[in-house]
């Protein structure tokens, strides 16, 4: 239930996406979205890590319920991780496109499509796991739900990624596009596509450019001209 909800609300807040939530994460600094996306994430799931490991160190025999039930928390955290990464995504696309000339935009709604694909079938794999943790796991002498689960599982994971690297192509090139106001190629935006990619490094030199462009007084350069050669 608990997971059905987040489902529920993640969907609708994406899609009624307001432009005050966007502008928060426009103008959050590089080292506010890292700490968002990265620093709080990796300190949770440490705190977790080192409170199982002080219980198994202290208990000879440890319940395996107590690990099963610790893991239940990981999920949740990397929905908040990766939930910041999508409403960035959704953030900086929608400001991108509106700084594009109208001959040059791009299908946006097949982007915002995209976005919601991988978000959904991170959400439904979760539930999965953890109704594993919690009701145990089948029979390892009877391999064929595994088998089942995985032939319907890995097609799945397979389009998954292909829409998040979607989401990567789509967003470097949005940038590289209002950036240069004309049409570009992927020379032009492949460093962006490989910082938003690792974004853990990325977000340190892209974020200071998306403040700049989400400035209400910010104003495209000529078409052709790179706005941070000039």
């Amino acid at each position: 239930m608990l997971y059905a909800g987040i489902l529920y609300i993640s969907g609708s807040y994406l899609y009624h996406f307001k432009p005050l939530a966007m502008q928060f994460f426009l103008r959050l600094k590089h080292w506010q979205l890292f700490i968002l996306n990265f620093g709080i994430p990796m300190v949770l799931m440490m705190v977790i890590m080192i409170n199982l490991f002080s219980k198994m160190i202290v208990t000879q025999q440890p319940d395996p319920t107590i690990v099963f039930s610790v893991f239940r928390f990981f999920p949740l955290i990397y929905l908040f991780s990766f939930g910041t990464l999508f409403c960035w995504y959704w953030a900086v696309n929608n400001r991108m496109q509106s700084l594009i000339p109208a001959a040059l935009k791009m299908k946006i709604n097949l982007f915002r499509v995209f976005v919601i694909i991988p978000a959904v079938y991170f959400i439904v794999i979760m539930i999965g796991l953890q109704f594993l943790f919690t009701s145990g796991f089948p029979n390892a002498n009877n391999p064929a739900p595994f088998m089942i689960g995985f032939m319907i599982i890995f097609p799945l994971h397979l389009f998954s990624m292909f829409c998040m690297f979607y989401c990567i192509y789509f967003t470097a090139k949005s940038i590289k596009t209002a950036e240069l106001q004309r049409e570009v190629t992927f020379s032009d935006y492949m460093a962006e596509f490989f910082l938003i990619w690792f974004f853990f490094v990325g977000v340190w030199i892209l974020q200071p450019r998306i403040n700049k462009m989400a400035s209400e007084t910010y104003e495209p350069a000529k078409p052709g001209i790179n706005p941070w050669e000039v």
